[in-house]
């Protein structure tokens, strides 16, 4: 049983398709799939496409990209109001991403710390998105961190500091179909992790996976994002899959769900 905890299937991506893809992901065994917003509207898309079914969770955020022009108190007040629908189970994606030229690593920074608060009061985890952004974003973490902080390192790209520094601030490392790529360094990162700190994501309709790169990505992809992670860990992939749905359920405080029981070797 997979746990897609990042997919984009809200997206106009799938619209053409999206009743065959959740099929596709129901045959593949994919038990939970949760889909991030990006900003009002899109989180507003994720909130109605988990209302259909049960196993699809949303989270509603607010994306870098969308922070580079200063934004309004309304925003932020209609994000929180959406968080507090029942199948939100976090706020994300939010974070810090100073890859493109014209970004505002000021502007971002301040959205960023809005979110956290967000998250903070509604006592809800959070989905980060980083990208060349690695030192504020650790000392914002590190400034911001409480004792009820929790959540995932979406599409983590860090070494293998990085990846413990986020461990140690209460983030789970979610881990996407990179790391099947050639010269991905993730295999050698997740050997320097616990299985207890991982999550498996697509990042639909992005970044897919070997034997697939470069065609649209789909959650029923995750089957092989867990073999990718099994291998690295040298264990079987049931082991993998089984302890990674139990991560995800107890991390989202999944309704609904119940986390396997822990394997136990014979």
């Amino acid at each position: 049983m997979f746990a897609d905890t990042h997919c984009h299937l809200s997206f106009p991506e799938f619209d053409g398709d999206r009743a065959e893809v959740i099929g596709r992901l129901l045959e593949e065994q994919v038990s939970v799939l949760i889909d991030p917003g990006t900003d009002v509207e899109t989180s507003r898309r994720s909130i109605e496409l988990s209302r259909d079914y049960d196993f699809i969770f949303a989270n509603v955020g607010l994306h870098p990209h969308e922070t580079n022009q200063p934004v309004g108190d309304a925003v932020y007040g209609e994000l929180e109001q959406l968080a507090r629908e029942p199948k939100v189970v976090a706020i994300g994606e939010i974070g810090l991403d100073y890859h493109y030229p014209g970004s505002s690593p000021h502007m971002q920074q301040e959205a960023f710390r809005r979110m956290l608060s967000i998250a903070r009061s509604l006592d809800l985890p959070v989905v980060i998105h980083c990208r060349d952004a690695w030192p504020d974003m650790l000392a914002i973490l590190a400034e911001q961190n409480h004792s009820g902080f929790r959540g995932s390192m979406h599409c983590f790209s860090g070494g293998i500091e990085e990846a413990r520094q986020c461990i140690r601030l209460g983030l789970k490392l979610s881990i996407p179909g990179t790391v099947t790529y050639k010269k991905s360094p993730l295999p050698q990162i997740l050997k320097s992790v616990s299985l207890a700190d991982l999550l498996t994501e697509t990042d639909a309709p992005y970044l897919a996976p070997v034997p697939f790169r470069g065609k649209r990505n789909e959650p029923a992809y995750v089957r092989f994002v867990t073999m990718a992670v099994a291998e690295a860990l040298a264990i079987p992939v049931e082991k993998a899959a089984e302890e990674i749905l139990r991560n995800t359920v107890e991390l989202f405080r999944l309704s609904g769900l119940q986390a396997p029981r822990p394997h136990c070797p014979v």
